[in-house]
C-alpha cells in the first residue's frame, strides 16, 4: 500500500549517449562477428540509407540510425585525414 500524501517517484533510464566513434565501433565490430564484410556492410548503408545492410546483433542497427550519414561521413573523413596528416 502507498501513502496518498506522499509524491511517488518514478525512475525512468536514460540510454548512454554514444559518440560516433562509439557508435561505430560498434557497428564495425557487430557486422564482423555475425561474418559481414564490415566495410562493405557499412558503404552499403551510407550509400543507399537502407539500416537491413546493419546487422541487428548487439543492437547495432538501433545505434547507427541515431546518427546522421552525414555525421558518419564527416566522422570517416576527419579520421582519414588525421591518419595521413593531411593537417
Amino acid at each position: 500500500m502507498t501513502n496518498i500524501d506522499e509524491t511517488q517517484v518514478i525512475k525512468v533510464s536514460q540510454e548512454k549517449p554514444f559518440s560516433v566513434e562509439e557508435i561505430l565501433k560498434i557497428v564495425y565490430h557487430a557486422n564482423k562477428v555475425k561474418g559481414y564484410d564490415a566495410i562493405n556492410q557499412l558503404t552499403g548503408y551510407l550509400v543507399s540509407d537502407d539500416p537491413t545492410y546493419i546487422t541487428s546483433y548487439d543492437d547495432a542497427r538501433k545505434l547507427v540510425r541515431r546518427l546522421e550519414r552525414d555525421e558518419i561521413i564527416e566522422e570517416l573523413l576527419n579520421s582519414y585525414v588525421k591518419t595521413h596528416g593531411w593537417e
